[in-house]
């Protein structure tokens, strides 16, 4: 295992909350996220909503202490400073945070949404993930952003001021694009001093205005042959610049890796309120109401937004440790799953699979650790079903 990854924080009996935001000015053309377009919405109810919906969680986790907070959506970076300040105070109050705990909020780098970026760090964000996606103004526009390069990095400059902590987002494997575009356009994000880049290859979604498009023959993507040099060369100017990737398509420096998405990838306890958002915690999966409307009913009904509450058997909880611990630079620890769900490790995966994939390089074993090669990481998703024989 690369020696960096030692650095990162592994959390322990602590929790991490995810805070639903579902609400965006527009809805980007290639997003599939649980987003709306609201032409008002009640500021007030919703605090009221998302405050009751945290209460409940709360009770059903006493004695555990919040590590990490995550404002995602939709675009929270729409919510009042006030709002967040007064969930952020509520989860102390009924959890308590952690000394070090990572408060991170996604947020569009547009100028009236950097407005409030002093205000959210006075609220205790103390992490700001920007949605800039492209250096480039015109794949802006192609993305459906509504932001322009210099915006973007004016907005970045302002969460620097703020904040301690800053991760940017980028997608390439756009159409017409080419290995050396994207390689210059990398190369600039390196200068702007942020820890954390996430970088994202273009997908079609299935629903998304992209996936229309692309049905009648107006959008194609790269092929799999460049999007696969455009993946290698991600890894290799990320590696030479000390971001290194430690999940898929997060990098960091050693570190500044994201305290709150480790716990998901680490498979580890974490509620989510607010409308879609999902939750693990004590062997049982929570899902939320996904339309803002319904949402709002339900917990006016029943103090909660859950719509679908149910019992994780051992050999789920098991494969979904495995599909998400692969992920991973750091891999998993077989005998950790073992512990935790009573399957041994010959039950939870093909051991002669392993063996021929790492003959070919795409695996690694070291007694009960299993990781994923970086030549592996391009071809995760085929091997995960033929190596996982749990679930």
């Amino acid at each position: 295992m690369n020696a960096a990854l030692s650095d990162i924080p592994q959390p322990g009996a602590g929790l991490a909350l995810y805070v639903h935001w579902p609400f965006c000015i527009s809805k980007c053309p290639y997003c599939d996220f649980n987003s709306h377009v609201r032409e008002q919405v009640d500021q007030a109810q919703w605090r009221d909503a998302l405050m009751r919906d945290l209460q409940y969680e709360a009770q059903q986790t006493p004695g555990r202490k919040i590590q990490s907070i995550f404002f995602g959506g939709g675009t929270p970076s729409l919510m009042p400073p006030a709002t967040v300040a007064a969930l952020i105070d509520a989860a102390d109050h009924h959890w308590g945070l952690d000394d070090q705990v990572e408060i991170t909020l996604e947020a569009n780098p547009s100028s009236v949404e950097s407005n409030n970026f002093a205000a959210l760090a006075s609220a205790g964000v103390n992490r700001f993930s920007l949605g800039v996606q492209a250096l480039d103004d015109e794949t802006l526009v192609f993305l459906g952003r509504a932001h322009r390069v210099d915006e973007a990095l004016a907005a970045l400059a302002i969460a620097q001021r703020h904040v301690a902590r800053t991760s940017i987002d980028l997608i390439y494997a756009r159409p017409h694009q080419g290995i050396d575009d994207w390689a210059a356009e990398l190369q600039r994000a390196f200068d702007f001093c942020t820890d954390h880049l996430s970088l994202y290859q273009l997908t079609i979604e299935p629903g998304t205005r992209f996936a229309t498009m692309a049905a009648k023959g107006a959008l194609v993507l790269p092929d799999a042959d460049l999007s696969a040099d455009m993946f290698d060369l991600t890894q290799q100017m990320t590696e030479s610049a000390g971001i290194p990737a430690y999940e898929i398509s997060n990098h960091a420096r050693p570190g500044q890796e994201s305290r709150h998405n480790l716990t998901y990838w680490r498979y580890q306890d974490y509620v989510g309120i607010g409308p879609g958002a999902h939750g693990r915690r004590g062997h049982h999966a929570t899902e939320r109401h996904r339309k803002p409307e319904n949402y709002l009913a339900a917990v006016a009904r029943h103090g909660h937004g859950i719509q679908i509450e149910r019992p994780l058997p051992a050999p789920e909880r098991a494969a979904e440790a495995l599909m998400m611990g692969l992920r991973l630079r750091e891999g998993i620890d077989l005998s950790r799953i073992h512990t935790e769900t009573g399957i041994a490790p010959d039950h939870l995966v093909d051991a002669r699979a392993i063996t021929r994939l790492i003959d070919h390089g795409l695996l690694q074993q070291q007694g009960a650790r299993l990781n994923v090669t970086p030549q592996g990481m391009i071809v995760l998703d085929a091997i995960l079903p033929a190596i996982v024989t749990v679930g």
